[in-house]
C-alpha cells in the first residue's frame, strides 16, 4: 500500500504492471491518461514522418501526450534522450537519408542540433523547432545575466581557467564565454568525469563551473565527499586522482552561485523531509541539478545501492537495472522508486519496466512516486480531459511538495508536431523561417556565434570519444592567461 497521511496518499503515483497502468491521486491520473494514445494520431503522424522523411529528436522531458504517441510509431528515425545525444542522434539521422529534423526541446537543444549538423556536413538540412515563439528555459536565462559575465570576467583573470558550462545553454552564451576564457560545455551524466580529467592533464586548472548552482554546489559535495576516501577507492572513480590531488582539486573548484531550473528548484527540505518519513523502503532517484537535500538523500541511496544521483539516462538505467535484479531473483514485492526529476520522464519509464516485467515473467509490479502535491494540476474544463499537470500559473510547481513539469518543455504540442509535419516539403510559399533555430547575425572575435559557440560542444564531443580532453583546449588553458597581456597576473 502507498503510505497515507490523512487518509490520502502522501505523494501520487503510477503502478506499472506488466499489462496496465495504476493511478494514485489526480496527477498521476493526469499523467496515465496519455499513455495510451489515440491510434489514429498515431498512424498519422508516422505517415507524414515517414512520407516526408522527417527525423524527430525530443526530450525526456517532453509531456506523456506527445512522448506517448512518438513511443507509439514505427518510424526508426524518432529519438527521444537527454541533450547529450539529441544533437547526434540527429547528426545520424540525416546520414542514414533523412531530410529534415525537428527538435522537440528548449531553444539551446534545437541550436546544438544545428550546430552539429553544420559540423558533421550537413548544413543544407532544414531543422526546425515546432513553435514559432521561442522556448525558454530559466536556467539557459540566468547565463545570460551580467552576473554571470562578472563571474566570467573572474575566469578570464585567473591563471590556467577552464569554464565547464552546463549544455543547457545558448550557443551565444558558449560562444562569449568561450571567446573570455577556454570554455567546454558538459551534462549531467559527463560532468563529474569532465572536470576530474581536466584536474587530471592539468593539475593547477581551475575551474569556473556554471550556471547551475545546485548541480555546482552537489559536484562540490560530490568531491569533498571523495576527499574523505582512501587513494584506491578515488581511482576506482578516475585513475589518475588520490587525496592530495582531490583536495588540489578543491581549491580551485567554483561554481556560479546565482543560476537554478524552476523544475528542480522545488525538490527542496519539505519534500525530502516526507520521502524520508513515508518512502523509507523506497529507492530515490536524483537529478543532479536537485537542491542539496535530494542531493544528499539520492546520494546516501547511492551509496548503499537503493537509489542514484545523475542525469535523466542515469535515472532511466538504475530503474531498469533494479527491476532486471528483481526479476531475476524471482520477487514478489512491488519495487517503489522516488522520482526526483521532472515528471516526464515516466514514459520511457513505463515502456522499459513493463518490457522487463513481461519478459521475465514477473509476479511483481513496479510503483514510481512523484514527489509533487496533489495540486500540482489544473482543471481544463474539458470533459475528456478534465486535469492536466501544472498549476495555473504556469511552472507545474506546488511548494507543498515539489515541482510538476517544465512549463517550457511544454510549449512542444502534439498538435504543433502535426501542424508543422504537415506543412514540411508540401506547401509552397509558407514560411517555415519561424521554425528555425535563432540565427545569431554578431560576430564574436571575428567569428559566428555558432561557429564559436559550437567549439565548446566540440570539445566535449571529443572528450567522450576519447576519453581525455583535445589537446588543443588543454593547451589554451595553460596559455590563454599569459598571451592577454592587458590582463594583470596575480
Amino acid at each position: 500500500m502507498l503510505p497515507r497521511m490523512n487518509g490520502l496518499p502522501v505523494f501520487p503515483s503510477l503502478r506499472i504492471t506488466p499489462d496496465g497502468l495504476y493511478a494514485r491521486g489526480s496527477f498521476a491520473e493526469a499523467q496515465k491518461t496519455f499513455l495510451t494514445p489515440d491510434l489514429a494520431v498515431v498512424r498519422e503522424l508516422d505517415a507524414l514522418l515517414r512520407e516526408r522523411h522527417i527525423g524527430v529528436v525530443a526530450h525526456y522531458y517532453m509531456d506523456p501526450e506527445l512522448q506517448g504517441v512518438l513511443a507509439s510509431c514505427e518510424w526508426e528515425h524518432i529519438g527521444v534522450s537527454d541533450s547529450l545525444l539529441m544533437a547526434d542522434r540527429g547528426v545520424k539521422m540525416v546520414d542514414a537519408g533523412v531530410r529534415t529534423v525537428v527538435v522537440l526541446g528548449v531553444d539551446f537543444m534545437s541550436e546544438n542540433a544545428r550546430a552539429m549538423l553544420d559540423a558533421a556536413g550537413h548544413a543544407e538540412v532544414p531543422v526546425y523547432r515546432v513553435a514559432a515563439d521561442p522556448i525558454g528555459c530559466s536556467l539557459a536565462e540566468s547565463a545570460e545575466a551580467r552576473a554571470y559575465g562578472a563571474y566570467l570576467t573572474e575566469a578570464q583573470r585567473t591563471d590556467k581557467a577552464l569554464h565547464v558550462v552546463y549544455i543547457n545553454t545558448s550557443l551565444v552564451t558558449k560562444a562569449k564565454a568561450h571567446h573570455l576564457v577556454p570554455t567546454i560545455t558538459c551534462t549531467s551524466s559527463n560532468v563529474v568525469q569532465t572536470v576530474l580529467q581536466a584536474a587530471a592533464q592539468e593539475p593547477d586548472v581551475a575551474i569556473f563551473f556554471g550556471p547551475d548552482t545546485y548541480m555546482g554546489a552537489n559536484l562540490r559535495a560530490r568531491f569533498e565527499g571523495l576527499a574523505t576516501l582512501d587513494d584506491a577507492a578515488i581511482r576506482a572513480v578516475h585513475p589518475a586522482h588520490d587525496r592530495k590531488s582531490i583536495a588540489r582539486l578543491l581549491e580551485r573548484f567554483r561554481y556560479f552561485e546565482q543560476g537554478t531550473c524552476i523544475v528542480h528548484h522545488m525538490f527542496g527540505d519539505e519534500v525530502v523531509q516526507l520521502v524520508n518519513e513515508h518512502y523509507a523502503d523506497a529507492f530515490v532517484t536524483a537529478h543532479l541539478e536537485v537542491p542539496g537535500e535530494m542531493f544528499a538523500l539520492g546520494l546516501e541511496a547511492q551509496q548503499n545501492d537503493r537509489g542514484v544521483v545523475g542525469s535523466t539516462s542515469n535515472i532511466l538505467a538504475f530503474i531498469e537495472r533494479k527491476v532486471s535484479e528483481a526479476v531475476a531473483a524471482g520477487g514478489t514485492d512491488t519495487l517503489r522508486f522516488v522520482l526526483g526529476t521532472e515528471a516526464g520522464m515516466i514514459t520511457p519509464i513505463v515502456k522499459n519496466v513493463q518490457r522487463v516485467l513481461r519478459e521475465g515473467g514477473a509476479r511483481f509490479d513496479a510503483e514510481i512516486v512523484f514527489p509533487v502535491a496533489e495540486e500540482a494540476v489544473s482543471m481544463t474544463g474539458d470533459a475528456s480531459l478534465p486535469i492536466v499537470p501544472g498549476v495555473k500559473g504556469g511552472e507545474g510547481c506546488s511548494t507543498a511538495g515539489g515541482c510538476a513539469t517544465c512549463p517550457y518543455m511544454k510549449m512542444n504540442s502534439l498538435t504543433a508536431l502535426l501542424d508543422l509535419c504537415r506543412r514540411i516539403e508540401v506547401v509552397e510559399g509558407v514560411d517555415l523561417a519561424p521554425f528555425e533555430p535563432k540565427k545569431y547575425v554578431e560576430r564574436i572575435a571575428g567569428r559566428t556565434a555558432a561557429d564559436l559557440g559550437g567549439e565548446p560542444i566540440l570539445h566535449m564531443r571529443a572528450f567522450q570519444q576519447e576519453g581525455v580532453l583535445p589537446e588543443t583546449l588543454v593547451e589554451d588553458i595553460r596559455t590563454r592567461f599569459d598571451r592577454r597581456s592587458t590582463l594583470p597576473h596575480r
